[in-house]
């Protein structure tokens, strides 16, 4: 049995103010028993506009933000998900990537998000990601405390073909920090991520950024642990701070067993 915690944040346009924010969360898991913690997309900054996140860019493998992660996941000795953070990239534009550090304070994985969110939202609110941000190619599984995690970001949730991937791939459990628009998250944020859940029989861990940010984005908000049966333990609807849940290994193996649906495939392409 192994415990996750997964946050809640609503970050504002400063870094540092964020920044301590996400040290906080992640010494309340910590003190909550949590050996694997996800932060949400874009924890250290939602300021207005894509082109934003070129201001606070950072390299690969060194930057305020990435010592930042690094060190909370070492002096507390956890696995941390680092939601995004945007890495520079060709031309003007970076990579919003999801860096995962062992509780020894090393990076382990990157995942570059591949799915951009190019859309006009019911309402009248567009998004064009795309603009400053290049998109990502790769799967990533990468091995935790918890299992075998798969990463994923925001609106890669609608894209089931990347999670089917990482369950080929041998992940146990998806980590999904995300920043769905409010709008969306009312309408599909909860059932897809059950989706996903039933359909590759993964635990799935959503952190989510909730409220207002500048500019007068909303965002959803709901950060959940779904377990591998679609069924939600644990949940918080509105506002800043963390769930835990407990991910029972065993569980996920007898449902794999009695319910060999990723056995039963036909159509592999």
């Amino acid at each position: 049995m192994t415990r996750v915690a997964v946050v809640q944040m609503t970050s504002g346009a400063e870094v540092a103010a964020n920044l301590a924010v996400a040290s906080a969360r992640v010494a309340e898991a910590r003190a909550a028993g949590a050996t694997l913690v996800v932060l949400p997309e874009n924890f250290a900054s939602m300021a207005a506009g894509e082109g934003a996140k070129r201001a606070i860019a950072e390299d690969d493998g060194t930057g305020p933000i990435q010592r930042a992660l690094a060190e909370l996941a070492r002096q507390h000795g956890v696995w941390l998900v680092g939601g995004t953070v945007p890495l520079r990239a060709s031309g003007d534009r970076t990579r919003a990537a999801c860096l995962v550090f062992g509780p020894d304070g090393e990076r382990r994985a990157r995942y570059d998000k591949i799915h951009l969110f190019d859309v006009e939202v019911p309402g009248g609110e567009v998004h064009r990601e795309s603009r400053a941000t290049e998109p990502g190619t790769d799967p990533v599984v990468v091995e935790t405390a918890a299992g075998r995690l798969g990463l994923s970001v925001c609106y890669d949730l609608r894209f089931p073909e990347l999670y089917r991937e990482l369950a080929r791939r041998g992940a146990t459990l998806f980590a999904v920090p995300a920043a769905f628009t409010a709008v969306t998250g009312a309408a599909h944020w909860e059932v897809l991520l059950r989706a996903r859940a039933i359909e590759d029989q993964c635990w799935v861990l959503a952190a989510a950024q909730a409220g207002e940010h500048p500019g007068g984005r909303r965002t959803h908000g709901d950060t959940m642990v779904v377990d591998p049966w679609g069924e939600v333990v644990a949940r918080l609807p509105e506002g800043a701070g963390l769930v835990v849940a407990d991910i029972d290994p065993t569980r996920l193996v007898g449902l794999r067993q009695r319910f060999p649906v990723l056995e039963h495939r036909r159509l592999t392409r």
